[in-house]
């Protein structure tokens, strides 16, 4: 984790005034990752100009488990308890479900207050940029900014070639103590259609490929919406930036953008060759990003089809935690499998493990948060936390307690789709073989074991007593309905 530093000027009391301080940051980005080079072997080139891989989703992870992962992080990162949050936004243009407020999910996971201030940005890849405003502006501290993303686009085009994926989270706090500043608000909107959308009921981002009209569409807002912060005399003067986080739908136009606001293409930080399309996370990674590298001052510019633009400034250093640098290669026919364009899509039949949404919500708070229950008669740890004490056998209300995210494993087995529970079999025709494993959490000397899926693991990479972290993820879906919980993480996943 980088170390918190006061950003230029030194102490607080000599910086410039702002509207609120990154506390934090965190990143997550999918480990799988679909070289360009296989693109281009599989269609003769790659389209994506200034991409040299994408980052793959698992067939477990969608936008939602990806900003519960970097929010995450960036709790930890700026030392902060989510219970503790008054405020929450969410950003997304590839959200799980069409039509569902998302926030109330993502603050369960988090465990966020359910009367925090809440806002949700999608629909544009600006959502990113909209949402750090909107939380901004509701003055709501605490507060937790995340965006996440992972637009698709028709196989053998330049969406298609450049779609990725990540997520990126800040906490905000009010203008006092430690943190980056935030300053300043531009915004310009002109009208440019076709130059990035999708249809409805359509998971592909389309693009009509008119090359110099989508360089003016993404340029000309970019450079206007500059131009008003820099007349801002409140704020510090962005050509000064270090690190400029924008938009990226491609490697090239982040860097003919930063030249048309007269800044060095060579300071932009969102990380698009590595990931590629990030869609609404694309600014808050080039945030995150810029921090994690030291860079003091950082101009952050988010951009949307149609034309619109705005932008802010983030003046001095945050702590950070994850890392984008890690990830494993996969060939163009695996990373078609994963994101399940060579699989059904039928719902499975049946289910021994499915059970009905009303049961399943009663549940939340063990499946979210891994919440346990200490016996008030002996102090015997339960989980679920529900019946008798399974150790003096009471009858009892348990006392609500979090189990540790770290955990060890017992036992381990794989499975094979051909194997696997109806409710998982899609799962496991796009993952392939998974491990299944026995896994103990402890807390003050008491000890509980549950049955966990192992994720981003082959069967035989697991073994007993590694070291496991649990993650929000997809665990299957059900009457149109996504069940999310813990699965198991290997430590050494991130480790390598």
């Amino acid at each position: 984790m980088s170390a918190p530093e006061p950003g230029p000027g030194g102490a607080p009391e000599e910086r410039p005034d702002a509207d609120a301080r990154i506390l934090g940051a965190g990143l997550y980005a999918p480990r799988a990752r679909l070289p360009s080079a296989a693109v281009a072997d599989a269609w003769g080139r790659s389209a994506a100009r200034g991409v040299e891989s994408v980052a793959v989703p698992a067939p477990d992870e969608d936008a939602l488990t990806m900003a519960v992962a970097a929010a995450e992080r960036a709790l930890e990162a700026a030392g902060v308890d989510a219970a503790s949050l008054s405020g929450l936004a969410f950003a997304t243009t590839t959200p799980p479900m069409a039509e569902e407020d998302l926030t109330p999910r993502l603050g369960d996971a988090l465990g966020v207050p359910a009367d925090a201030t809440t806002r949700y940005a999608g629909r544009s890849t600006r959502a990113g940029t909209r949402a750090l405003r909107a939380a901004r502006d509701a003055g709501a501290f605490p507060a937790v900014v995340v965006a996440a993303d992972a637009p698709g686009g028709a196989p053998n085009s330049p969406e298609g070639h450049a779609a990725g994926a990540g997520a990126a989270a800040v906490v905000l706090g009010a203008d006092r103590g430690s943190g980056a500043g935030l300053h300043g608000d531009s915004e310009v909107a002109t009208d440019y259609p076709g130059t990035r959308f999708r249809r409805p009921a359509s998971d592909e981002v389309e693009g009509l490929g008119v090359t110099t009209y989508d360089r003016a569409a993404f340029t000309r807002p970019v450079a206007a919406a500059v131009d008003g912060l820099a007349s801002d005399p409140d704020v510090p003067d962005p050509g000064d930036a270090a690190a400029v986080a924008i938009s990226a739908p491609d490697g090239d136009l982040p860097g003919r953008a930063a030249r048309a606001a007269g800044l060095d293409p060579g300071r932009v930080t969102t990380p698009v060759s590595t990931l590629g399309d990030t869609g609404a996370a694309g600014p808050l990674l080039g945030v995150a990003r810029a921090l994690q590298e030291g860079a003091t001052r950082t101009l952050v510019v988010g951009w949307g089809s149609g034309a619109g633009a705005d932008a802010l400034l983030v003046d001095g250093l945050a702590p950070v935690e994850g890392s984008l640098d890690a990830g494993d290669d996969v060939g163009y026919t695996d990373a078609l499998r994963l994101r399940g364009d060579l699989t059904a899509d039928e719902a499975p039949a049946g289910g021994g493990a499915a059970v009905s949404v009303a049961t399943w919500r009663r549940s939340i708070a063990a499946r979210y948060r891994l919440r346990a229950g200490r016996c008030p008669a002996c102090g015997a740890l339960a989980f679920p936390p529900e019946g008798a004490c399974p150790d003096c056998h009471a009858l009892v209300d348990f006392d609500s307690v979090a189990l540790p995210r770290e955990g060890r494993v017992e036992t381990v087995t794989g499975v094979s789709p051909g194997g696997a529970p109806p409710e998982f079999a899609r799962q496991a025709e796009r993952g392939g073989d998974y491990p299944v494993a026995i896994v103990a959490f402890e807390r003050d000397g008491g000890r509980v074991s549950l049955p966990m899926q192992v994720c981003d693991a082959t069967p035989g990479s697991v073994a007993a007593a590694d070291t496991v972290r649990a993650v929000f993820r997809r665990v299957y879906e059900q009457e149109g309905v996504v069940r999310y919980g813990r699965k198991a993480r290997p430590v050494a996943v991130d480790e390598r």
